[in-house]
């Protein structure tokens, strides 16, 4: 029986190329967005649902769809993030703190936790976190999405260690900086902060690696799928980074 791949915030970016990835493998995927538009440009035979992955009431009424349609899931990518402020600690909001840190973080606890039962059920399943360099090695002017991306990794340890005797697995991918329209906007806003060019914030970023190079989404939709594989059947509680090896976090400094 094909896989069944449950995404939060897959229709575009790293969650979109995640669809595609295991949909190549003959994956049945389910894909959730705030982004009504995105959802729309999914391939029809894709599940989509309209959910904001850190509101309880929708993801607890979005598991029991998944149960009553699919009858269980076999993978979980916890993708679902948002930037945050790009800001000097002093500068930033309360409010604009506990959106970040309720988005990338408590969307990843939900996931899990409305996940957790079915595969416990099942005895197997799979649940990759997606995380960030910022949660491994902190970094300026992020501290919101630092923050959050740092308390996933310790959710995702405390689910390997709560699950594994169940036959499931969970792990974290940490991408580096990803080619897209999200970082982007995140190098647009610290060339602002920074008094800085785009290009120079670029440039930074890239050489911030040993592999002089920006991250595309695809690199890390393919890591999920090895994750979730059965060559992966003894990886478990880790964090995996994929960034072309980050040797400065902060070049610009």
């Amino acid at each position: 029986m094909s896989a069944r791949v449950l995404i939060t915030a897959g229709a575009s970016g790293i969650g979109r190329a995640m669809g595609e990835a295991f949909a190549a493998t003959g994956a049945r995927v389910w894909v959730t967005d705030v982004d009504r538009e995105a959802l729309t440009s999914l391939p029809e035979d894709w599940q989509a649902s309209e959910v904001d992955a850190s509101d309880e009431v929708a993801m607890h009424d979005l598991f029991l769809d998944v149960e009553d349609r699919w009858g269980g899931l076999d993978v979980l990518c916890a993708n679902a993030g948002i930037a945050g402020p790009t800001a000097l600690i002093e500068d930033i909001a309360l409010a604009d703190w506990q959106r970040c840190v309720q988005v990338n973080l408590e969307g990843a606890f939900l996931a899990a936790k409305y996940a957790a039962p079915m595969m416990k059920r099942a005895r197997s399943g799979v649940i990759v976190v997606t995380s960030s360099t910022a949660g491994q090695h902190g970094f300026p002017n992020r501290a919101p999405y630092s923050a959050a991306k740092w308390g996933v990794i310790g959710l995702m340890k405390t689910l390997a260690m709560e699950l594994g005797p169940f036959g499931i697995r969970a792990n974290v991918i940490c991408p580096g900086a990803v080619e897209g329209p999200r970082m982007t906007g995140v190098m647009e806003r610290e060339a602002a902060a920074k008094g800085m060019s785009y290009a120079q914030v670029y440039e930074g970023y890239a050489k911030g690696t040993s592999l002089g190079a920006l991250v595309r989404a695809e690199d890390i939709a393919d890591m999920a799928v090895f994750l979730t594989s059965p060559q992966a059947r003894m990886v478990s509680g880790q964090v995996i980074a994929v960034d072309g090896h980050t040797v400065n976090p902060d070049p610009q400094l």
